[in-house]
């Protein structure tokens, strides 16, 4: 038996079912070097990134000691935002599907309260969310963390980022002391954050084993290039030559502030492609549905700041492009992993300028390895290129016994469009998306109208960015 395989691993039978159900038979390092510790009931702070299978790697040691019998919170997860919570809250309900009756409830802002309340009165055994909303809950008396075994951070210094010190300091102060603390992070990108974490455990952590997974990239799956580029201004014609050369079907653009995010995503779409911008600036409802479009192939190009991109579920890329090398440089690695995921391959771009060059041979010092800096590939093909998708929201969603099936039937019944013509579907409490060939789009709006769903008929719109 391998070292590495979670047979290896003292987990219940159910759990090694499930595992083995899922497809999850070897773990990754992040899995490998924490679960040992954290399954022992040891403190963890762990480095790894995102699509390392870090929730995966918490979530087991969440489930592997829970009471299923004692309905009561006895894991917490906070996370910076709420469509992180989302994510980490579907794996960890995939991971306990084979344990009876465990309740995970996510608690979240930009949600009605009023849900929430009625949900923690019927009990739940983990609870997922922001720090905000949980720490609500807790000042309101309607969640109590007094049978609280683990506490997890998750994107511990994005948290700190976003001025979360505070609240966690709160809501660590009515768990009990004995419990496990847990704190997973992308980056510890330099020691001025890697203090701010140190004070964010301060009293928090009890001798934590220190986890680091090192982010390396497999050339055969990563091709990385640095560009030339004469000075800023003409950074966003060197960005528009290299769309067009290399046309990417889904790509993310990295800026450093989050002005800049939004200017080249505005003249990106000025410039006849279709871009969308994610920064802090955003409502949550505006990011929730431009992230929607991005994930169905109905944008093409994820203009962000890292802090915003952090986090997100944004798996096969083809490209990333660097309008500048980042501030921070494992940061600039960590956005080059973004590309050439699980065997995939991809491309990741750079632009440099003259005065970039000091941080050039820096990153090259870093990598330990000669990088150089090539003249822009001429384009081919002037024309901006489309996303092969389109995406149609409906007026309705779980509340109203609507599942992906019941969407997918609609739009594949008599007269309507193939199988594969329909893409991702997502339902949501009270709208739920679809995505759809581009082409096919205005005969899918005009089907999911006209046939009636649970006896329903919602409204259908083309949702644009």
């Amino acid at each position: 038996m391998s070292d590495t395989s979670f047979a290896s691993l003292a987990l219940s039978p159910a759990l090694l079912s499930t595992l083995d159900s899922l497809g999850y038979h070897e773990m990754t390092p992040v899995q490998a070097q924490s679960l040992p510790p954290m399954l022992a009931g040891r403190d963890v702070m762990a480095q790894a990134k995102t699509g390392s299978g870090k929730t995966a790697a918490f979530g087991l040691a969440l489930l592997s000691q829970l009471r299923v019998e004692a309905f009561s919170v006895q894991g917490l997860v906070l996370c910076p935002t709420r469509e992180l919570a989302d994510q980490v809250a579907e794996e960890l309900r995939r991971l306990a599907r084979g344990m009876p009756n465990v309740k995970v409830l996510t608690l979240c802002g930009g949600a009605p309260f009023g849900p929430q309340l009625a949900s923690l009165e019927h009990g739940a055994h983990i609870v997922v969310g922001t720090p905000g909303r949980v720490d609500e809950h807790l000042r309101k008396g309607s969640l109590t963390l007094g049978s609280l075994s683990t506490l997890v951070l998750d994107e511990a210094d994005r948290m700190l980022d976003m001025g979360f010190q505070t609240t966690i300091d709160d809501i660590i102060s009515d768990t009990p002391a004995d419990r496990q603390t847990l704190l997973f992070s992308a980056t510890f990108p330099d020691e001025e954050a890697s203090g701010g974490l140190a004070i964010m455990t301060r009293g928090v952590m009890r001798d934590p084993v220190s986890v680091k997974v090192e982010e390396t990239h497999d050339a055969t799956t990563i091709e990385q290039h640095f560009y030339d580029v004469a000075n800023d201004d003409a950074r966003f014609a060197a960005l528009k030559q290299l769309l067009l050369a290399t046309r990417p079907t889904t790509s993310v653009v990295f800026c450093n502030t989050k002005r800049e995010t939004q200017a080249v995503a505005d003249s990106l779409v000025d410039a006849g492609f279709s871009a969308v911008a994610i920064h802090g600036d955003l409502e949550q409802k505006d990011r929730d549905r431009l992230l929607v479009l991005f994930a169905n192939q109905s944008a093409s190009i994820l203009v962000a700041t890292d802090v915003a991109a952090r986090g997100l579920d944004i798996a096969q890329l083809d490209a990333v492009f660097n309008y500048q090398i980042a501030r921070e440089l494992e940061v600039h690695v960590h956005r080059v992993g973004r590309t050439g995921r699980a065997g995939a391959s991809g491309i990741a771009c750079t632009l440099v300028t003259p005065q970039e060059s000091y941080r050039l041979e820096r990153l090259a010092d870093l990598l330990g390895e000669t990088l150089n800096t090539e003249p822009l590939p001429k384009a081919t093909n002037s024309a901006p290129f489309e996303p092969p998708m389109a995406t149609l929201q409906l007026a309705g969603g779980k509340k109203d016994k609507l599942r992906p099936g019941d969407i997918l039937g609609a739009l594949t019944s008599e007269g309507g469009l193939r199988g594969d013509q329909v893409g991702k579907i997502k339902v949501l409490a009270r709208s739920a998306y679809v995505a759809v060939e581009r082409e096919a789009v205005q005969k899918a709006q005009a089907k999911l109208e006209r046939d009636k769903l649970k006896g329903r008929a919602f409204r259908v719109r083309r949702i644009r960015y």
